[in-house]
């Protein structure tokens, strides 16, 4: 197992790789070119960042076998894609802000893949050689904003809807792993990676044959059984995935006057 994390350090921005509190800097300045530089910091010399840029992050609904289903839903034949704003992005421990203009907020435990490199058309065979590795999310949505929209962008872009892990970890096994949420101390959502639908190669090589996929995008494999979790003003969120670790992020509500009606 591999963690990679980006930061800055010495106001430049840089990659490393993370071994306990120390970091060894990674020469370049993309997963295809790095180097190993034998150069090490401690962690507290850095400032984190989020762990890659990318140019879209691709969300995947309804992809879990214990999925209950809410009223009119069906089990998707293919895999239902749609988008999310890469300025929703936070890190560990960042304020999840419900803005004014939303009722009902919901959280989803999600395992993320970063792409390590440009690919179109990519086979299922050759899936697995496109991942840079795997992130924790937190698909926050606003569910009545969700149920009002034909599709969902506004529901799942909003800024600090995307709560992510800081480490992007490679080589590791990702078809079993366990998902949790657990929401002030208590557990609202458990899963496993195997009960996905469409696993992780047939979903890298599907998106890829509707778009190009860019190094450092990202891809939200779904989330299991037990979604939806209503939170709200000061309600602390826990997202822990097996191997990956847990992210932390208490909600807060915008002081932002909602001004249009």
């Amino acid at each position: 197992m591999i963690k990679y994390i980006r930061f800055v350090h010495k106001e430049q921005v840089q990659y490393g790789i993370l071994h306990g509190e120390n970091i060894e800097i990674l020469h370049g300045n993309s997963f295809s070119n790095f180097e190993k530089s034998n150069t090490f910091i401690n962690i507290d010399e850095i400032n984190l960042l989020p762990p890659c840029t990318p140019q879209k992050i691709i969300c995947t609904g309804l992809n879990y076998s214990d999925t209950i289903l809410e009223d009119g839903a069906s089990i998707p034949k293919k895999p239902l894609i749609f988008l999310k704003a890469p300025s929703a992005i936070i890190g560990n421990e960042d304020s999840i802000i419900k803005n004014q203009m939303i009722e009902t907020l919901t959280c989803e435990a999600e395992l993320a893949i970063v792409i390590g490199k440009k690919g179109k058309c990519i086979s299922v065979e050759d899936a697995d050689s496109y991942i840079w590795g795997y992130l924790i999310a937190n698909d926050v949505t606003a569910k009545d904003l969700q149920k009002e929209d034909i599709q969902w962008t506004r529901a799942k872009s909003f800024d600090t809807f995307l709560p992510l892990s800081y480490e992007i970890v490679g080589d590791i096994e990702s078809h079993n792993l366990e998902i949790r949420t657990i929401v002030n101390g208590n557990i609202v959502q458990k899963g496993n990676t195997k009960d996905m639908i469409f696993d992780i190669p047939y979903l890298i090589s599907y998106i890829s044959n509707v778009m190009t996929l860019y190094e450092g995008d990202i891809i939200l494999t779904g989330t299991p059984g037990g979604y939806g979790k209503v939170i709200d003003d000061g309600d602390t969120v826990i997202i822990e995935i097996e191997k990956l670790g847990s992210i932390n992020n208490t909600v807060i509500s915008s002081n932002n006057s909602w001004c249009l009606k």
